[in-house]
């Protein structure tokens, strides 16, 4: 997987994602990261990326120019016509389904827009994608690539040191993650459930099963319209959780 970001602050992408989990899948090569500086495309003599809208209003519009250009300096050495990912909160809103979908391309372009936003002419142009990670306004679509660029580098083979993390996290089959527990046993007198120290697998994934049914039913219900459940998984969440049964 090869990101490539246009942005204006490319440190700031830089730093953000050569951290963690994500910077040691950059030093491996299982994925790369490429910040393009938009100012440096620019023709305007002092460097200027942005001038006044057309129409008038407050604050100063980004221009197509120097985003045309720098999308241009990527396109031109790829083999086919990227995908190209515009944050804006008028995009549909990112999930796990989406960070599936996109991780099966070989090479993605983000573009972080900045100020009052970008010349409409060159998101026409070149934007395949308006993706919106939610109904809030940010100062700068950076922090919105970055976290796309965990979400979607977490899937990608080799990324996790364990092959199931991604699998058997939150919103596998549409439903939250389970609780999880660690050392040790007793912790301010709170217990781990007696069934995680069973031994026997099956009754421990059916336990698991079973909690991330009523997590999802109590925190996130929405997501059950869509889940992948058994004709007994919602009978259980009918019958059992529409009495406020508890975790």
């Amino acid at each position: 997987m090869n990101y490539h970001v246009l942005t204006l602050f490319p440190e700031m992408v830089e730093q953000g994602c050569n951290t963690s989990i994500i910077g040691r899948a950059v030093e491996k090569g299982l994925i790369s990261l490429e910040a393009v500086n938009i100012r440096d495309y620019t023709e305007n003599k002092h460097n200027k990326v942005d001038d006044y809208p057309y129409g008038g209003g407050a604050g100063m519009v980004m221009q197509a120019q120097p985003v045309y250009d720098a999308y241009q300096s990527i396109a031109s050495r790829l083999e086919k016509k990227p995908r190209v990912i515009y944050m804006t909160p008028q995009g549909r809103v990112f999930s796990q389904s989406v960070a599936e979908e996109l991780a099966g391309e070989e090479d993605l372009i983000f573009l972080c827009g900045h100020y009052e936003g970008i010349d409409e002419r060159v998101l026409e142009e070149i934007v395949t994608d308006e993706v919106s990670i939610g109904d809030y306004v940010l100062t700068g679509g950076e922090l919105p690539a970055m976290v796309m660029i965990d979400a979607i580098s977490r899937l990608v083979p080799g990324v996790l040191n364990n092959a199931d993390s991604a699998e058997y996290e939150s919103f596998h089959d549409n439903l939250l993650e389970h609780p999880q527990y660690s050392r040790p046993e007793v912790w301010r007198d709170k217990a781990v459930p007696p069934i995680l120290l069973s031994g026997h697998h099956a009754n421990v994934e059916a336990w698991r099963r079973e909690q991330s049914l009523i997590r999802t039913a109590k925190r996130r219900p929405d997501l059950l319209e869509t889940a992948d459940l058994s004709e007994k998984e919602r009978l259980f969440v009918e019958k059992n959780l529409a009495k406020g049964r508890e975790i």
